[in-house]
This record gives C-alpha cells, sequence and structure tokens, in this order.
C-alpha cells in the first residue's frame, strides 16, 4: 500500500536547509494569460532559492515546449548574460518545458564525495567505493541537468502532464500539476533510462510564505512516490541518480533530475 506524505510548514517550524544544490526554472509567474510573456530563470543551489546557473560556464542543449501542436525549441530566446529566456504563447493550455545541459565535469575530494553520496541517498556507490577501500581517495564525475517546468496559459487544462519527454531521468506526475489544490494527492512516476528507478531518495520542496519544506521519500518498485498538497506556492520534485562512467576520464556519471510546478 502506497503511503500519502502531507507536507506542512505547520509542521515544520523551521526552514530546513539542504546541502545538495538543486537545478531547476524559475518562472516569475505559474499562471499566465494568452499572449502574456513568460519569464523564467535557470536557477540552481540550496533551499529552493540558489542563485542564477551560468549559462556562459553551463551549456544548454535543449530547452523545448511541449504544447498541443507539438514540440518547439526555445534556444534562440535565451538571454545567456541574463540567465533567463522569455517566450509567449498563443492560445490557452499546459506547456511543459524541457531542459536539458550539456554534460558537465567535476573532481572532489574523498570526504566531500562521500558527504554528497549520503546527502543525496547514493548508497550503492558510497559502499562500492567502501568496499574497494576508496573512501579516502578523491572522485571524478561527468554531470548532466535536466529539468521540467509546467506552466498553465488561461485556463485550458489538457493532458500535458502525460507527456514524456525522453530525458535520461524523468519525473511524470499522474495528474496536471496545474491543476492541484490543497488536499489532493498526486503521484509521480520516476523512470532512469526508461525504467523505474526503485529505491531513489527523491526530495519533494515547498516555498510558501518565505519559508521552505522538504521532504525525502524513496521510490517504490514502480518507480513512484505519493504526496498530498498542503500548501501554496512554487513545488519541486527532484532525484539524482548515479552509475559507473563509461568515460575513462571520470569514475561516476550522474544523472540530475526536477519537475517544478505551482500551486494557487
Amino acid at each position: 500500500m502506497r503511503k500519502v506524505v502531507t507536507i506542512s510548514v505547520f509542521l515544520l517550524a523551521v526552514t530546513l536547509l539542504a546541502k545538495g544544490h538543486e537545478f531547476w526554472l524559475q518562472p516569475i509567474k505559474y499562471f499566465i494569460d494568452v499572449g502574456e510573456r513568460l519569464t523564467a530563470k535557470f536557477m540552481v543551489g540550496e533551499n529552493f532559492q540558489g542563485e542564477l546557473w551560468d549559462l556562459k560556464k553551463h551549456r544548454i542543449e535543449k530547452l523545448d515546449v511541449h504544447e498541443s501542436g507539438g514540440v518547439r525549441s526555445l534556444v534562440d530566446s535565451l538571454n545567456i548574460d541574463a540567465g533567463l529566456f522569455r517566450t509567449t504563447f498563443a492560445d490557452a493550455g499546459t506547456r511543459l518545458l524541457v531542459i536539458q545541459s550539456n554534460e558537465a565535469f567535476i573532481e572532489l575530494t574523498g570526504d566531500k564525495f562521500n558527504d554528497y553520496l549520503k546527502e543525496d541517498g547514493l548508497d550503492e556507490i558510497y559502499l562500492a567505493r567502501e568496499k574497494g577501500k576508496l573512501l579516502g581517495a578523491p572522485a571524478r564525475e561527468l554531470y548532466s541537468r535536466h529539468s521540467k517546468l509546467f506552466i498553465q496559459v488561461g485556463n485550458k487544462l489538457d493532458n500535458m502532464h502525460e507527456k514524456i519527454a525522453g530525458l535520461p531521468i524523468e519525473i511524470v506526475p499522474n495528474k496536471n500539476p496545474c491543476g492541484l489544490k490543497r488536499g489532493d494527492e498526486v503521484r509521480f512516476f520516476v523512470t532512469f533510462k526508461g525504467t523505474p528507478l526503485f529505491g531513489a531518495k527523491v526530495r519533494i520542496w515547498n516555498r510558501f510564505d518565505n519559508r521552505t519544506t522538504i521532504q525525502n521519500i524513496y521510490t517504490e518498485k514502480d518507480g513512484s512516490i505519493s504526496i498530498r498538497i498542503s500548501n501554496p506556492g512554487a513545488w519541486m520534485v527532484s532525484v539524482v541518480k548515479m552509475i559507473p562512467s563509461e568515460d575513462t576520464k571520470a569514475d561516476w556519471r550522474s544523472y540530475w533530475g526536477s519537475l517544478v510546478f505551482g500551486i494557487k
């Protein structure tokens, strides 16, 4: 039987801080009118606040919008200096924005890498390092970011949430997030290379009333988690998957996924 987790700022009296560096698309508004300009920033950092992602250093390989008429690229709308993009939509409906970064490289000391593995629930990788007596060794990692954002244009809700974008790591809700309200239950399915991701540590974030609340949930065998919406504001679901690197210049390859939506 699936467990439903209720997240509430009343249960978490103080702001909770996370050590991980999440990545997401942050719009000024999640609900806009037809013809109204959408502005969204590329963000990275802690506590669902973060800072602008340096687009001069980290290249965006994909910036697509999925809509009723198909898929179109918004790469030309990127403002690299400002770390954002702007666009408008000519008709009503739910829009799914999908981004993918280039593959980047990082090297961490043994202690920092071990802390990172523990924080993100990457137990298999930690145990592999422990078994190989490598906990004190530095680690080389290749990583990429994969993020989805739901925007509602006008009042016409549709089934855009069912869209599979084909990302290496992907989070798919069983309901349109733009139509959710307080008290609603929603399930998210996490896949890695098209297969349900079992036992992954998923973070559920809510930014409301200048506070961030966080809940950690592990995926079930079908790759799903379930939550109940308890507050309005900005919401994010995030997860990371790491595997041994096939590229000899790194030890590990990680895939970071996130899904962002707003609740009225």
